[in-house]
């Protein structure tokens, strides 16, 4: 494994990284690098189950098909969690927070573009509620507590926010995080933004998929898969053993 991790590219070398292999090893901004560099506690949260909201939408006369975009670090990882959820019919690795044109991996990793790393979720909601996947995107997709990076990555295309698609979604989203805030399941408190939602970009063909393609990639091993476990081990009547993968066409 160290051999890997020798032979990764550096951001430095970045400039001309154009083919497909280089912008592969050099996705996620290299975290695992960084993270066998430094300890691997980065002061963490470890994945507990977050009180559900008190306030969601209401189930009955939903409609069958809704979206929800989060941003989580890594779109490995958490596009890799919520693709093993029951009701999630397609999760998009992308791009939020920023303009189209700005939308591509190369350009996002500079930290200027205002983009995160984000997901789109197309759920059902007569399946499972918006306030139910953002209970999931608490506990075990990422750690909320931490700003402006996700373990070993950091930088503000790996924040953590929230994008709601409408006003339920914002008024959902805000009571939950100042409830989450007050019941101090954290020891800190919760650096989640809730953004104005302007678009969402689905990101290269290469990182659509990328955890269940890639189950033995080194950062992959180290970050992503606990939080597989995780979510089977702390919502085992929400986790599907099959992941939807998405079908989103290349860009």
């Amino acid at each position: 494994m160290m051999d890997i991790m020798n032979n990764l590219p550096t951001k430095a070398r970045q400039t001309s990284a154009t083919s497909w292999i280089k912008g592969l090893l050099t996705a996620c901004g290299l975290g695992l690098v960084l993270l066998l560099g430094q300890n691997l506690a980065l002061s963490s949260e470890a994945a507990k189950i977050v009180p559900p909201p008190a306030s969601d939408e209401q189930v009955s006369g939903a409609e069958h098909s809704a979206t929800a975009v989060f941003a989580g670090g890594c779109f490995w990882g958490v596009q890799g969690v919520f693709q093993h959820v029951h009701g999630v019919t397609d999760v998009v690795s992308g791009y939020a927070g920023g303009s189209r044109d700005t939308a591509q991996y190369e350009r996002v990793s500079e930290g200027d573009t205002g983009h995160a790393e984000s997901v789109q979720i197309t759920y059902d909601p007569t399946q499972i509620t918006y306030g139910k996947l953002l209970q999931i995107f608490f506990s075990v997709a990422h750690d909320p507590t931490q700003l402006n990076r996700q373990g070993p990555d950091s930088g503000t295309q790996y924040r953590s926010a929230i994008f709601p698609a409408n006003d339920m979604q914002r008024k959902i989203a805000q009571a939950y995080v100042g409830q989450i805030d007050k019941s101090k399941v954290f020891s800190k408190p919760l650096a989640t933004r809730i953004e104005n939602f302007h678009g969402f970009y689905p990101a290269e063909a290469y990182h659509q998929n990328f955890l269940t393609r890639n189950p033995s990639y080194p950062y992959i091993v180290v970050n992503d898969l606990p939080k597989i476990d995780d979510l089977k081990r702390l919502f085992p009547t929400l986790y599907g053993a099959q992941p939807v993968l998405t079908k989103v066409a290349s860009r």
